[in-house]
C-alpha cells in the first residue's frame, strides 16, 4: 500500500505567503484563510479541496487513488 504525505504546504495565490499544514484523512478541506492577508482560499474548479488546488501535495484520498472523495 502506498504511503500517505500529511503535510502540505499551501501557496496563497493573492500574496505568495506559504504555510505547512498537516492534511485531514478523513475529509477534504474546502476552505482555508490565509494567515498573512486573510482571504479565504477555495477550490480551483475540478479540484475537491485547497490542498489540491494550492499545495505541494494533494490530499490523502487523492493519493490513495479515490477520485470521488470530495462529490459536492
Amino acid at each position: 500500500m502506498k504511503q500517505v504525505i500529511l503535510e502540505s504546504t499551501l501557496t496563497c495565490p493573492h500574496c505568495g505567503y506559504q504555510k505547512t499544514e498537516i492534511m485531514p484523512t478523513d475529509a477534504c478541506q474546502w476552505f482555508y484563510e490565509c494567515e498573512n492577508c486573510k482571504k479565504l482560499l477555495r477550490p480551483m474548479k475540478g479540484d475537491c479541496c485547497v490542498f489540491c488546488s494550492y499545495g505541494t501535495v494533494k490530499c490523502p484520498p487523492i493519493q490513495i487513488g479515490d477520485r470521488n472523495c470530495c462529490d459536492h
